[in-house]
């Protein structure tokens, strides 16, 4: 089981730079969906990259779904080398995106988010219409289901407005 509250905390302290996307980010805009893994987009400079490896080094990060004694180094040179990380660590399952499909990358991302408090940690988050669009770009079955309950939810917000507008 994934201790959400757990890795976004430790990315948080270590000053990583990252944007929360899929199923937590759905969960951050009000969804009421489960979810297995951690994704997030990560800024792609070496400190940065540095500040990742740091960070999750010691619990342990394994290619996810990889055979075990797959020879494998967490290491800055495989994060260099390397764009996105489906990855189990001893904190859960983890998947670090250097670029998503629909988005981009962190910098191109972060126009698009909102800062938000996740299981306890302040971090940026995808808005709600980014993150629609890119669910709708990946195309997977479940995210269109996703994408459903995310619509009705951005409906519900502007319904939200409209009232409150409507108001003396």
């Amino acid at each position: 089981m994934t201790s959400f509250r757990e890795l976004l905390k430790l990315l948080a302290d270590a000053q990583v730079e990252f944007i929360v996307v899929g199923g937590v980010a759905a969960i951050a805009h009000g969804a009421a969906r489960l979810t297995r893994d951690l994704e997030i987009v990560y800024r792609r400079t070496p400190e940065n990259l540095r500040r990742i490896v740091d960070a999750l080094t010691a619990y342990q990060p394994y290619p996810r779904g990889a055979p075990p004694g797959l020879p494998f180094k967490w290491d800055d040179r495989t994060v260099r080398f390397g764009t996105n990380f489906t990855l189990h660590t001893t904190l859960g399952e983890i998947d670090l995106l250097g670029e998503i499909t629909g988005g981009g990358t962190y910098e191109q991302l972060v126009p698009r988010t909102k800062s938000v408090v996740v299981h306890g940690t302040s971090c940026l988050c995808l808005d709600l219409d980014q993150l629609i669009h890119v669910k709708r770009a990946a195309g997977r079955p479940k995210d269109f289901e996703a994408i459903a309950e995310l619509e009705a939810i951005r409906e519900e917000r502007v319904r939200d407005d409209q009232r409150g507008s409507d108001s003396p």
